[in-house]
């Protein structure tokens, strides 16, 4: 067997060398487009830009690679270049081995500064005070709709959306030892207990749960004590020493998380965008299909509409929009003009790529 590997192997050897060799190359070229950057203040982070590279390569990919593995060697590569030029900072909801830090590596890559938060509130309060370039907070889930915190700060803060993220939520519980022999407490974010609780009813309806602030939060709490299980991502079990009792426990198989990404910058159009609006209208008949209206009219598309209540006392409501397209596009900014003259408020959230 080693005659025959010997030659595959120095193949791979070369093939390998040739990798370097471009990566580096490509490291250059990327260290001068920084300079170019720099004369003019020009961001370092450009989403539209880095989401065509992605979408372009896992189009042209001809196997056997998979195109979304592709996608994450390039993204990693991307994200080492860009690290050449200044290294980007992120807020996220922490501590360590939380979706949240997921979603920024599947954003950013791993070459950033990440900077971790105790609350959805301080991820917003970090990125508007620049002590991060970008916040990641969740916005949705599949299974328990929208995060409400995250909307209501959207609906205050001056930042805007520049990209949204989609991962898969796989639940595990988890334990110091690798049993529930002794476990008193299961912890978990509110959202993820409620994601697993007919899992949890037919299996440890005797053990208490407690909500803490994150999955991270509770495998650490896990860490430190053994009468406590956690339930959490695999990546935190991993960081906080855990060994899985039962892996992926949420009731929904295809539980979805969409997080979106926050900072000052204004994102150019990508080919494949999304919009995101608040808007409200005076509590009379009709009011909120006249505001819609222009939509119809232009043909921009509606994918999501979300109500909030404004919190007035007087049964009136916000409304978070999602549309196809970016506000640079012609039939979505004669839309929104349109719109906007019937809103009685109205915020655009940000244009930003769709999520890969």
């Amino acid at each position: 067997m080693d005659n025959k590997l010997k030659p595959l192997r120095e193949q791979i050897d070369a093939i390998d060398a040739q990798i370097l060799d471009l990566l580096n190359r490509r490291a250059r070229v990327a260290e001068e487009v920084g300079h170019v950057k720099a004369e003019t203040n020009a961001p370092v982070f450009r989403p539209e830009r880095e989401a065509q590279v992605l979408r372009g390569v896992a189009e042209r990919n001809p196997g056997p690679l998979n195109g979304s593995d592709v996608q994450t060697i390039f993204r990693e590569i991307m994200s080492a270049c860009r690290a050449l030029e200044r290294r980007v900072s992120v807020a996220y909801l922490g501590p360590a081995g939380t979706f949240s830090e997921q979603a920024v590596y599947q954003q950013f890559g791993h070459a950033v500064a990440g900077e971790l938060c105790v609350s959805i509130d301080e991820v917003f309060r970090a990125t508007e005070a620049g002590t991060a370039d970008f916040g990641v907070v969740p916005i949705e889930n599949s299974t328990e709709g929208t995060i409400n915190r995250t909307l209501d700060l959207l609906l205050q803060t001056s930042l805007a959306i520049s990209g949204e993220i989609s991962i898969p939520i796989h639940h595990s519980l988890m334990t110091k030892g690798g049993s529930m022999a002794g476990i008193t407490r299961i912890c978990a974010h509110s959202q993820a207990l409620a994601q697993c609780q007919a899992w949890l009813n037919q299996h440890f309806p005797q053990i208490d749960r407690q909500a803490v602030a994150s999955n991270g939060e509770a495998a650490r709490m896990a860490s430190d004590d053994p009468t406590v299980a956690a339930i959490a991502g695999e990546i935190a079990g991993e960081k906080y020493g855990l060994q899985v009792v039962h892996a992926h426990i949420q009731d929904d198989p295809h539980n979805r998380t969409r997080f979106a990404v926050i900072g000052r910058l204004q994102t150019a159009p990508s080919g494949r965008d999304q919009t995101s609006l608040v808007l409200s209208v005076p509590n009379q008949p009709g009011a909120v299909h006249r505001m819609l209206a222009p939509l119809a009219a232009h043909g921009v598309s509606m994918t999501r509409f979300e109500s909030r209540p404004a919190r007035t006392g007087a049964w009136e409501y916000y409304f978070y929009v999602d549309i196809e397209g970016h506000l640079q596009e012609e039939k979505v900014a004669c839309a929104l003009d349109e719109l906007k003259r019937n809103a009685a408020f109205f915020k655009v959230l940000g244009s930003y790529p769709l999520a890969l």
